[in-house]
């Protein structure tokens, strides 16, 4: 217990698991946890007469399975190992850690996804700035970026990140190790508090606040790679990222050290660089994650990721979340899937010798950091075998000329190696089907190493002379008599036992030797792990492009013109994840025409139900697909790069963080008209639909207004059931008023789902209710009630007759501030006298919208408010 207590301090923020014979014992506290954890039996034993000592074991075989259940629940489990031969111990066995396994740095391939990384997060802030730094321990990504305080949560939607590290301070003075989940960091700064709300049970490690410092992270990253400094990697205009980076190979050296040298030189991400997608619209998109319940064929990701590789899986996730804005790159992806799209054949044969590709990036990981079992090594001389005959169908794809700047192909068919080395070196040395760990079974090829032994025993009698009865009087002396059978009997010698003595020791020294032989092989191919990673980029990246190219064809994807100049013109655009997934019914495409000069702002008015939110989201997601490089969904489009995509849709509250839904609502809608640009593209579906109805219409008007007049231009479509704001087409030249068409027969209405020009004129809410089961009462009555207000009809005192008799309402001191706003039956109407006077026959639409538009103008400046 002194042993334990001694390497139990040195892990106080881990699950010791401390290796005894045959089992793991966890004690005191960590056995409470686990046996809560894991559903053990909790048990006590007596230490040499103190108090009892809570105990909790697991088998060592089975320890894998219960490490996977810990870590998967957000703690970290501490290794302790017998680092000694026990049998040759004199006194207490040496123990001690050989691994700390946490959420953010597991290896074991049973503890990871297979389509989507692992990240360990680093988060810190210097100067006002913050950054970040992220490493999969498993494949050696390694990058950073210095996100603002608004796309701070964005970034760690995309990286789903298994752990954060952060610095020590930003607990406080919390009690309790130092070790929990973000919720509890109570001394973070504003910054972190979206991430309590994203993902309060996100674990969270903590170290000391000078790991943080860029000026001591700088030279320890430097003497990792051995580089004299960092602007190679691109990291010039990084500093608080670069401190976060030097905390993460510190804390990944610590508790996972085997895993440093798989990490990769870090790569700076940089927003210029790709397409913003803030934290709202990557949800309202439903790219990467469902926005209810779904599953992942209701995302993006889930109806194009026809990818066959777990290496293409995950590249395929970051490039949806990472669309471009580079126009040269994205062409010459758009080329790359036309190229397999037009050749069927090439694409199936491709995609057929991706098949027997194991996960090559993660292997090579494992050879790297020494955890490559035989099987492993076995997978990796498959993948390499079949890397030549994907190579070979690359370079036959096209005969365009190697330096085609647009030929994606035959630039990836270079990078394709067969690591000839390595396949000879591994088929030399291990059985065609080996044992997934050493020891339990034949690793090594027989006549790999000559010396080696071979041997057979019996492990019931062991190794005896016999001798039959009539030779009996010949047995020397010094023979032992070990058995009487019925033929004889059956000696010992002293030359027996020893040689027993070794063939019943041979096994272990053919594991010992198997080890060591393994072990020297390991580290061979290691030699070449940054070649491998390399190749496993360029097997990723074909394996998406072909899969981009699959879905295109089978989908009638078409392939979309990129430009420079702001505007978005889709013929025929469909949403690529409710047409797959429509039941018995044909989805209806359709256009959308959006530029800076004439169609900046589109009005969309519509029934609910009709397929406003449809429209605005499949113009959302066709820009995606088209700048991650994939074609899209429509007969024709021509995209001119959007450098942030911002969502305003649905309707949600923040309570952690004291937040209403209309407050939501209007905070989303601030960021989007602070930090749109000419550039942006932003989808509105609904604003001001949470406060009293007058409050709401003049929000949306006003920021109708700001976007068409507020200094930029972003292309916007507003999806509204405000029919008041189409009147803004009469006075602003970029607007455009379109609506979901209907047909009506009778009571019933039949959604057409064509968006059409000219606004519509109402919004068929009622008919929604009694589609959603509303009682006929309920709706009998909503329809008399706005038949009333439609009609305007109002009491002498200026109360709405919603109801004859009984159900009247009382009289009230002084019509509302709102209801007044209708005119009463009671008193001439201002409009219909004025209207009475125009000649309407000679006025177009727009001349008539203009002037209704200064009417009402004047008549705000010549009325008391409450007329």
């Amino acid at each position: 217990m002194r042993q334990y207590n001694r390497i139990k301090e040195q892990h106080k923020d881990a699950i010791l698991f401390f290796r005894m014979g045959d089992f793991y014992e966890t004690f005191q506290d960590d056995a409470i946890v686990a046996s809560k954890a894991l559903g053990l039996t909790l048990t006590t034993r007596n230490n040499g007469g103190a108090a009892e000592v809570p105990l909790a074991g697991v088998p060592a075989k089975a320890v894998d399975g219960y490490i996977k259940q810990l870590v998967e629940q957000g703690f970290k489990v501490a290794i302790c190992e017998q680092l000694e031969d026990p049998k040759q111990a004199k006194g207490i066995v040496e123990r001690g850690v050989v691994e700390v396994v946490t959420p953010g740095t597991a290896l074991d391939e049973a503890m990871l996804e297979r389509t989507r990384s692992t990240y360990l997060v680093a988060l810190t802030s210097y100067k006002d700035t913050l950054g970040l730094a992220f490493v999969d321990c498993s494949t050696g990504e390694f990058g950073m970026a210095e996100p603002d305080t608004d796309g701070l949560i964005a970034e760690l939607r995309r990286l789903e990140p298994a752990e954060l590290l952060v610095p020590l301070e930003w607990r406080g003075d919390h009690p309790g190790p130092p070790v929990g989940v973000v919720a509890d960091l109570v001394a973070a700064p504003p910054a972190l508090n979206p991430i309590k709300e994203w993902k309060p049970d996100l674990p969270v490690s903590l170290r000391e606040g000078w790991r943080f410092d860029p000026s001591e992270a700088e030279p320890e990253l430097c003497r990792r790679f051995g580089v004299s400094g960092l602007d190679g990697f691109g990291c010039t205009d990084f500093t608080t990222a670069i401190g976060a980076a030097g905390a993460i190979v510190q804390y990944v050296e610590e508790v996972q050290p085997a895993a440093v040298a798989t990490l990769r030189p870090p790569r700076p991400l940089f927003a210029r660089e790709h397409l913003a997608l803030d934290e709202t619209t990557l949800a309202n998109l439903e790219l990467l994650e469902p926005l209810r319940d779904g599953g992942r064929k209701a995302t993006l990701l889930g109806i194009i990721d026809h990818t066959v590789t777990a290496i293409g899986a995950r590249r395929l996730r970051t490039w949806i979340a990472r669309p471009l804005t580079d126009r040269d790159t994205i062409v010459r992806r758009h080329h790359a899937v036309g190229q397999m799209v037009d050749d069927g054949m090439a694409r199936e044969k491709v995609r057929e010798a991706l098949d027997p590709v194991h996960d090559l990036e993660r292997l090579a990981g494992r050879v790297a950091s020494g955890r490559a079992n035989p099987r492993d090594l076995v997978a990796l001389a498959d993948t390499c075998r079949a890397v030549p005959v994907v190579r070979a169908i690359l370079e036959e794809l096209t005969n365009s000329p190697t330096d085609d700047p647009q030929d994606r192909w035959k630039a990836l068919a270079t990078r394709l190696q067969g690591h000839p080395v390595v396949v000879g070196a591994i088929d030399e040395a291990i059985v065609e089907e080996p044992p997934p760990k050493l020891g339990e079974g034949q690793t090594i090829r027989d006549g790999y190493n000559p010396p080696s032994l071979k041997v057979g025993f019996n492990k019931v009698f062991g190794y005896y002379l016999e001798v039959t009865k009539t030779h009996l009087a010949k047995v020397p002396d010094d023979w032992i008599r070990k058995q009487t059978i019925s033929t004889g009997e059956r000696f010992v010698t002293e030359e027996l036992k020893e040689v027993e003595s070794q063939i019943l020791g041979a096994d272990e020294k053919i594991a010992a030797m198997e080890a060591k032989l393994f072990g020297k092989l390991r580290t061979r191919i290691a030699e070449h792990a940054t070649e491998l990673q390399a190749t496993a980029d360029a097997l990723a990246e074909t394996d998406v492009l072909s899969a981009l190219a699959d879905v295109a064809a089978r989908q009638h994807y078409c392939r979309p013109e990129i430009t420079d100049e702001p505007g978005i013109a889709i013929t025929a655009g469909r949403h690529p994840v409710v047409e797959r997934w429509l039941e018995g019914e044909a989805f209806v495409p359709n256009d959308v025409a959006l530029d800076s000069e004439t169609n900046q702002l589109i009005i969309l008015t519509g029934p609910n139900m009709a397929g406003k939110s449809t429209y605005l989201r499949q113009i959302g997601l066709i820009t995606v697909l088209a700048q991650m490089g994939s074609w899209v969904p429509a007969e024709s489009a021509t995209i001119g790069i959007v450098d942030r995509l911002f969502t305003r849709v649905g309707a949600s509250d923040s309570l952690a963080r004291g937040q209403s839904t209309f407050l939501v609502e209007m905070i989303e809608t601030a960021n989007i008209l602070h930090n749109a640009t000419d550039r942006s593209l932003v989808l509105l579906d609904e604003i001001g639909r949470g406060t009293a109805t007058f409050d709401g219409l003049a929000i949306a008007w006003a920021v109708s207004e700001h976007i068409h007049e507020g200094g930029v231009k972003p292309l916007t479509v507003f999806a509204t059931h405000y029919h008041e704001l189409t009147e803004l087409e009469a006075i602003l030249p970029r607007v455009k008023n379109y609506s979901i068409e209907v047909k009506e027969y009778g009571d019933e209405i039949v959604f057409l789902k064509r968006v059409k020009e000219g606004p519509s004129d109402r919004s068929y809410g009622i008919h929604v209710g009694r589609l959603a089961g509303l009682p006929d009462r309920v709706v009998g009555r909503a329809k008399e009630i706005l038949a009333n207000l439609e009609a305007g009809e109002w009491s002498a005192d200026q109360v709405p007759t919603l109801a004859p008799g009984e159900l009247a309402p009382k009289a009230v001191q002084g019509p509302s501030a709102q209801i007044s706003l209708i005119a009463a039956e009671a008193k001439p109407d201002p409009l219909v006298e004025a209207l009475i006077e125009l000649d309407l026959d000679a006025m177009t639409p727009r001349q008539a919208q203009a002037w209704l538009y200064d009417w009402r103008k004047r008549m705000r400046t010549q009325q008391p408010s409450n007329e």
